[in-house]
């Protein structure tokens, strides 16, 4: 298990991961409604990292762009 800082950018014309010293810029698709966006960084991180969708969990910032998520071993 490891916890990750996450910067979300939804709304954004694509979707991607990217490294930025310790922490992660989320690009998602999206809209920040009804979790939406959420459910996108799961699915892209699951991807990027390898795991299952849920391997992958919100800690906390729910409704924050600032995220704390745990990423589980596959």
């Amino acid at each position: 298990m490891k916890s990750l800082k996450v910067k979300v950018k939804p709304n954004s014309k694509t979707e991607e991961v990217s490294q930025e010293g310790d922490s992660f810029v989320v690009k998602v698709k999206e809209p920040p409604k009804e979790g939406k966006a959420n459910q996108a960084v799961i699915k892209l991180l699951a991807k990027h990292f390898g795991v299952s969708q849920n391997q992958v969990k919100i800690l906390s910032g729910f409704k924050s762009k600032n995220k704390v998520i745990e990423i589980g071993q596959g």
